[in-house]
């Protein structure tokens, strides 16, 4: 039984495989398209995961589309005529797409892929639910899904037992926790829908000064982590903007011009809002936890990306056990329709045992073998040197705690926006110069950006306040007190990135937390043998896991893409398969390898 799931049209289009429940193969349309957040039809991701099933799409028995486009388009029109007449502008300008693309599903899916069989249309929120409960380890829990909004949900909360999937209560349109943030995130000047993490790092530096005035002013906050927002201060219903002139009264001031000075006040909104949303997350947990008395807890949908927020939810939440689904945005839909399909419509049975998820460690994107790898450095010219498996663990540990930066790319690419070790960029953490060094010289992004660390699953108690795993990237924890080195003279806003905090100052945030990376064994042998190479030489079994990009890009996908990165940064270094290249060997990069073209897939 096979069963393709779908997202696309809004951001982060996706696609995914399921063959008799396993999950086979699931990827964002943006690695191949090189188009960050792409939200076009996922016709690349669709023949990848084809290709990876080798299946056809004659073979496929369902496919799957993660959302129900003819009831958002009721909610769009809806909102439009509330809102009349100031909201009928902004109703016109998304017509024509709808029109043209957003209510023909079937029919593009039928066209584009020749298909002629079963299709399904599952609810955004449900889509959000599956994929954090059919995934998990858990034979039952409770689920909380928040994202900005799907047809008219915003958040959601139920129980998955077995294979069965129960939404209980939902939170709607226009009151959302997802589209909060997002305003903020227009406020503060960065881009919605892709820098909400940007206001997330930012948080730390300043002083959550702004709390009271978003609690009193613009929501409504209940006990139970419901809310409602006093829509007149902003511009998402009824303008293209997401906050409007009496926001900016309230706030003293114009959103902040995008790539423009970062102020303190700036910093205080992030803090502010930052705590606002962990106050509002922590109430919702409690509140699932009381109606369902469920141990264990699932999360998906786009705010649980807040990686901070989850870190106090597992502190200081009710639940035992929490576990997000890794690709919690839109494009998690793809996933979470297709297992819908299989255990729900199908009434399929789940066997998870309680410990290990299903997700194969989210590494369900394609690879590229030694051989393709081979191929195109010569065909290139390309200078490099072949390594065997124990070379590559002792070299690169080496080279490492010499303080080069390395562009790693091993296996199958990751699904989700973290790179987990397989589409990464590694450095020394205790290199106090390295995060200005990566985010300025390598990454080309904002110096106040802190990176994550992976760090051994045996050793992660010694050195970080959590004693669980955190594979996927998704729980920020904060430094063992032993750890730290004694700061004295605070200094105030960016000034603070002046000052090394611990003992791996590259991974430690002004406010010695961390977005932590653990890793053991089975999940990749080779990362994990070249960390532990590095801790037993340095005595540190952390070092600096962070994309394999560069501002404003997609993490790589494939070889081409790799090394047109690693020539146009300062990495010292590029891992690719068992070949590693020395940048002062190389030659001026060859523009053809920048234009992206079709890939042949291992």
């Amino acid at each position: 039984m096979n069963i393709l799931g779908i997202s696309c049209f809004y951001h982060d289009s996706a696609a995914c495989l399921v063959k008799d429940g396993e999950i086979i193969a699931a990827v964002q349309e943006e690695r191949f398209t090189r188009k960050k957040h792409d939200p076009s039809f996922p016709i690349n991701s669709i023949n990848y995961c084809l290709k990876e099933g080798n299946i056809g799409t004659k073979d496929l028995d369902f496919i799957a589309f993660y959302d129900k486009p003819f009831i958002k388009f009721e909610r769009i029109l809806e909102t439009a005529l509330s809102y009349a007449p100031s909201g009928i502008s902004q109703f016109i300008e998304a017509v024509p797409i709808w029109l043209k693309q957003k209510l023909w599903i079937t029919e593009i899916i039928r066209k584009d892929l020749n298909f002629d069989g079963k299709i399904i249309f599952t609810e955004h929120h449900e889509s959000h639910a599956a994929s954090a409960f059919y995934p998990s380890p858990f034979k039952e829990a409770a689920f909380l899904t928040i994202d900005g909004v799907g047809e008219w949900e915003t958040a959601s909360f139920g129980v998955g037992k077995e294979n069965k999937l129960n939404i209980q209560k939902y939170l709607r349109f226009p009151n959302s926790l997802g589209l909060l943030y997002s305003a903020f995130t227009y406020y503060t000047g960065f881009k919605v829908n892709s820098g909400e993490y940007k206001l997330m790092g930012l948080a730390p530096y300043g002083k959550p000064l702004y709390k009271d005035v978003i609690l009193s002013e613009l929501i409504d906050l209940k006990d139970d982590g419901s809310f409602k927002i006093n829509m007149k201060y902003f511009g998402y219903c009824n303008s293209l903007r997401m906050t409007n002139s009496l926001f900016n009264r309230l706030f003293g001031g114009p959103p902040r011009e995008p790539d423009t000075q970062i102020t303190e006040k700036h910093m205080d909104i992030a803090a502010s809002i930052q705590k606002v949303t962990e106050e509002i997350m922590l109430k919702m947990v409690s509140h699932v936890h009381k109606i369902t008395r469920q141990d264990n807890l699932c999360l998906a949908g786009g705010v649980a990306l807040n990686c901070v927020a989850n870190g106090e939810i597992l502190r200081k939440g009710p639940f035992k056990e929490i576990w997000i689904q890794p690709a919690s945005g839109d494009a998690g839909g793809a996933l979470g329709t297709a297992l819908l399909v299989w255990h729900k419509y199908l009434n399929n049975k789940r066997n998870p045992d309680e410990k290990n998820d299903s997700q194969k460690a989210s590494l369900l994107g394609p690879s590229y073998g030694n051989d393709y790898i081979e191929k195109f450095l010569k065909e290139k010219n390309i200078p490099f040197r072949y390594l065997k498996y124990d070379e590559i663990v002792k070299e690169i540990s080496d080279l490492i705690i010499h303080g080069k930066v390395l562009g790693w790319f091993q296996g199958r690419t990751e699904f989700g926006p973290r790179a987990l070790g397989a589409r990464s960029i590694l450095g020394d953490a205790r290199n106090k110069d390295m995060q200005s060094k990566m985010n300025l010289k390598i990454k080309h992004r904002e110096s106040f950006r802190p990176f994550a660390p992976t760090v051994l699953i045996e050793n992660t108690p010694e050195w970080f306040e959590l004693d669980k795993e955190s594979y996927y990237m998704l729980l920020v924890a904060y430094l063992k007190d032993d750890k730290k080195l004694k700061v004295t003279g605070e200094l105030e806003g960016f000034d603070k990135l002046k000052i090394s905090r611990s003992l791996i100052p590259a991974v430690t945030h002004v406010d010695y937390s961390a977005r932590i990376q653990t890793i053991k064994r089975e999940d990749n042998p080779l990362y994990y043998d070249m960390i532990r190479a590095f801790y037993k030489k340095t005595g540190c079994p952390v070092i600096i896991n962070t994309s394999f990009n560069v501002r404003g890009e997609p993490i790589v996908l494939s070889p081409e893409d790799a090394y047109k990165c690693f020539m146009r940064t300062e990495i010292d270094y590029l891992m690719l398969g068992s070949f590693l290249l020395n940048k002062k060997e190389q030659s001026p990069v060859d523009e053809d390898i920048s234009q992206h073209k079709k890939i042949e897939l291992d």
